[in-house]
């Protein structure tokens, strides 16, 4: 197709594409899916080889947030089963992250429900990122806390953070939508204060709320322009008890397509699969790590992932390597430049050489929102987070599938049928029981 090899001659150049060019991708057919993949991986090989980072989520805040996202299962007014629990100690929440190191994330995502911290709750998270970098020699350290006010950003750097994630989510046009306790507007302002105080700044969006192709390309072309290291893709997942309960539109190629976009977008941008890939790429999860070159290691926010072993062999049986430790995530191009602002996360060389930064390996960013963490899930991204709890990450109002999850319990909200949504999978959705804020081991 002309329009591939297009795409794959811009993205070896880090040119932008087309907003006509990105739309097509959106628009191509399932018969030339494979092909869109095959591109799309030209691209994301040239910048990140076969390298996959890990990420992994702690959530030290869960559930009870003042603020209205509708795609969010800790949301004011949700009646999801969620774990609710107020702030973890920095001992518990270091514990909870060595469990993500040992299993070969080299980026903890530390997430917390709410509109924005308090001056006391940026000491606290501060007191939490000395904690587990004194236990974690190496480890980068990814905060998503919602907006951020004047001099927030820089006192979280000082305290040791690397990154911070606040997933875009949506299209401007849309986002009133979605939210109307915070506008689209406060969540760029935030990612602007995180890269003005010399943060890798990571932030994404959440696909399946309902949003056209031109409203998915919006707010990939609007993160293009922030330039955010880390970009991390969440997909939906439909808690009920949230006001997006029915929206269940999205497909495996359908994934796959809005993944290859991203690509196209960001070539040289470290793309992460956040919450909802075990929902809704399932089966096809492999075929997505030649697009993204980043994942979500163990369970999200709210939410499970598949078992982390699972996730490790997967990384293995596809042909790809888990990324270590002493690796530069992004190209050296990014690197360079981050550590010139003296942010926080150059390569160890770099870091020696006291060029700036802050982390060993330039490595993650988010959680993407997306939430992210990520954006829903993983501010995230999405995952990630915001103001809520994205994943951006991923995990608040999203994430993942019951592989290496316990069975779901009788009446769960989560696990009822919704029977006039055909494609409906809520069987995948798993309420996370395990991990922080319980007394069970986290699934990593």
């Amino acid at each position: 197709m002309d329009l591939l090899n297009t795409l794959v001659d811009k993205g070896l150049r880090r040119e932008l594409p087309s907003r006509e060019e990105a739309l097509a991708v959106l628009a191509t057919s399932d018969d030339e899916l494979l092909d869109v993949v095959a591109a799309a991986g030209k691209v994301r090989r040239q910048w990140f080889g076969r390298r996959v980072k890990l990420n992994y989520l702690v959530n030290l805040k869960s559930g009870l947030c003042p603020e209205d996202c509708s795609y969010c299962s800790q949301r004011l007014g949700s009646t999801a089963g969620i774990l609710k629990y107020t702030w973890l100690k920095p001992d518990e929440a270091s514990q909870a992250a060595a469990a993500g190191v040992a299993g070969g994330a080299k980026r903890v995502c530390l997430v917390a429900s709410g509109r924005g911290p308090t001056d006391r709750d940026v000491d606290r998270v501060g007191k939490t990122i000395e904690a587990i970098k004194e236990q974690n020699e190496g480890v980068e350290v990814c905060a998503c806390l919602g907006l951020l006010s004047d001099g927030q950003a820089e006192r979280l750097r000082e305290a040791g953070a690397d990154a911070y994630n606040h997933n875009l989510n949506t299209s401007e046009g849309t986002y009133g939508e979605i939210t109307t306790t915070h506008t689209y507007a406060d969540r760029v302002d935030t990612v602007q204060k995180a890269h003005a105080a010399g943060l890798s700044a990571c932030s994404g969006l959440i696909a399946g709320m309902g949003e056209s192709d031109e409203d998915l390309v919006d707010v990939v072309y609007a993160l293009r322009e922030l330039d955010p290291d880390s970009v991390p893709v969440n997909f939906l997942i439909p808690f009920e008890g949230t006001p997006l309960a029915k929206e269940w539109n999205l497909t495996p190629q359908r994934c796959l397509r809005i993944l290859a976009m991203v690509r196209f977008v960001c070539p040289d941008v470290e793309v992460r699969i956040a919450g909802g890939r075990e929902v809704h790429l399932r089966s096809m999860q492999p075929l997505a790590l030649h697009l993204a070159n980043s994942i979500f290691l163990g369970d999200y926010l709210t939410s499970e992932g598949q078992a982390g072993k699972a996730d490790l062999d997967m990384i293995a049986d596809a042909g790809f390597e888990v990324e270590g430790a002493g690796t530069t995530t992004l190209p050296e191009h990014r690197a360079d430049a981050l550590a010139a602002t003296g942010g926080g996360c150059g390569s160890h060389a770099k870091t020696e050489a006291g060029a700036g930064g802050g982390c060993g390996s330039h490595a993650k960013t988010e959680a993407g929102a997306g939430g992210g963490c990520g954006s829903h899930a993983e501010a995230g991204a999405g995952g990630g987070c915001g103001s809520h709890a994205e994943a951006g990450a991923g995990g608040a109002g999203g994430g993942c599938g019951p592989c290496g999850g316990p069975a779901p319990e009788a009446g769960d909200p989560t696990t009822e049928p919704v029977a006039e949504v055909p494609n409906a999978r809520t069987d995948l959705v798993a309420v996370r029981r395990r991990g922080a804020g319980t007394d069970l081991a986290p699934n990593a």
